[in-house]
């Protein structure tokens, strides 16, 4: 049994109580049911019950996790039986096209903003950017594809593709969006449980806090924010690109996945925090 901890349990209850507060908000504007949003929670507690000891017996499988848990042996036979697997939501070509145009400085102007590229032809050129991304979907479908989605559009005078977005946020894709929510909050949620456990090497997870600020002063942080992510992406694409591609020529094991964002939230002041950096 483990000793008592008041300090710990009380900081730990609170934690989960600020990841849960906008967890419930989003069920309750999509009309997820306490009982839809329950069944989830369980199938999660057998999945992290199962990863905990990957390699238990496996006729003792449901009593174990059932005693971990705390959860009916019957519950988890059901679970197990119905549960299926979550998918990572992949980058489709178009939008590993956007992102290679917004992050490789050569395909960008003097003031370091996306340039036009012609549509056709050898590089600089839509065609070889859409080329370097993959040979099995058309250029022309990956054009079709940015157009759709509002973050492209072609100057028919010129004959050449121009970004008007500067960032992939799929508003008008409920589907895309829910995917984005889960991969990149669920990642991030990941990587600060495992620097708390101390499971591995520690992640990357930091935060800056302020308060006392206005409106105007909060656009100006806004607009910083987004050309600080600008920079860290045309300085991370290219080299993660060229470390795929030098781990391919060398034939090392390639699997191991990566995740790197930035993000800032605002809201009216509440109770008093500490500024500062945040780990």
């Amino acid at each position: 049994m483990k000793a008592a901890r008041p300090d710990v349990d009380a900081a730990l209850t609170q934690a989960l109580e600020r990841v849960l507060a906008p967890l419930a908000s989003l069920c309750m504007a999509h009309g997820v049911t306490y009982q839809a949003a329950a069944e989830l929670l369980k199938r999660a507690y057998v999945q992290a019950a199962r990863a905990a000891q990957p390699d238990g017996a496996a006729k003792r499988d449901i009593s174990r996790v059932s005693t971990t848990t705390g959860l009916t042996r019957r519950e988890v036979t059901r679970i197990t039986r119905d549960t299926v697997a979550p998918m990572i939501l992949r980058p489709s070509p178009a939008t590993q096209v956007f992102t290679r145009w917004m992050g490789n400085r050569r395909l960008h102007d003097q003031r370091g903003r996306p340039r036009a590229l012609k549509r056709q032809g050898p590089a600089p050129s839509f065609e070889s950017l859409a080329r370097s991304v993959t040979r099995d979907v058309h250029p022309r479908s990956l054009l079709e594809e940015l157009c759709r989605l509002g973050l492209a559009r072609v100057n028919a005078r010129t004959d050449s593709v121009i970004l008007v977005r500067n960032a992939f946020v799929p508003s008008d894709d409920p589907s895309r969006m829910f995917g984005f929510l889960g991969n990149n909050v669920g990642d991030h949620l990941a990587a600060a449980v495992s620097n708390v456990l101390a499971q591995g090497s520690p992640h990357l997870e930091q935060a800056i806090f302020a308060d006392e600020l206005s409106e105007p002063s909060l656009a100006k942080v806004h607009r910083l924010v987004g050309d600080q992510w600008k920079a860290l992406l045309t300085a991370l694409v290219p080299a993660i690109q060229a470390l795929i591609e030098a781990d391919r020529k060398a034939g090392r094991a390639a699997h191991q996945r990566l995740r790197v964002g930035l993000y800032s939230y605002h809201a009216p002041m509440g109770r008093p925090e500490k500024k500062g950096k945040e780990s």
